[in-house]
């Protein structure tokens, strides 16, 4: 059986639109983290309208101001040098709710990583929702991206040992062995 017949689209303009909007992940353009264009996707994803989200500060979808602050420098380093950053984290769905992502971003102004940035955000499914302390998802986030505790400790001001206490908590808590089994177990089968 053909495939179904569909009409042309009039320009390559309609066409991006479609392509932007239709994506299969989230699409954000954000300017000094102020969000000035979002698809239709990162909409659902964040559960609000595009209407509720333009011109709003990624704020609002973070669960606190500490940790909005904290994920400010958080790949600002590799912007400033190559241009791209990508990590899992976990951001917040309306009204209420968490959900782990994976994040990357493109800035299109390397001396001002922040000042006009392209983000994806592709969802991963999400174990336990709602169960960890915003430390826990710190550090969690932290060894979803590879870093070791000493790195996470540097990231967040605080000692290599107590990241470890995190981390001992959170395999005790998820019933897992290792930092391994704890990412798996968050991110469930689709990492």
């Amino acid at each position: 059986m053909p495939d179904k017949e569909i009409t042309p689209l009039p320009d390559l303009a309609a066409a991006e639109r479609l392509a932007w909007d239709a994506a299969p992940v989230g699409l954000v353009l954000a300017e000094d983290r102020m969000i000035r264009a979002c698809n239709a996707t990162f909409c659902d994803l964040v559960a609000r309208t595009r209407t509720a989200l333009i011109g709003q500060s990624f704020r609002i979808l973070y669960a606190s101001q500490s940790e909005f602050d904290t994920i400010r420098d958080i790949g600002i380093t590799a912007l400033r040098e190559t241009g791209v950053y990508s990590d899992e984290r976990m951001m917040r769905r309306a009204p209420a709710g968490m959900f782990w992502v994976r994040f990357r971003a493109h800035t299109l102004t390397p001396e001002a990583p922040l000042a006009r940035i392209v983000m994806s955000f592709a969802p991963l499914p999400l174990a336990e929702p709602g169960r960890l302390t915003p430390r826990e998802r710190d550090v969690a986030a932290g060894l979803a991206r590879g870093q070791t505790s000493k790195e996470i400790a540097r990231g967040l001001g605080l000692s290599p040992r107590s990241v470890e206490d995190v981390r001992a908590r959170l395999l005790k808590k998820l019933g897992v062995r290792n930092a391994a089994e704890l990412i798996r177990r968050l991110a469930g089968p689709g990492l």
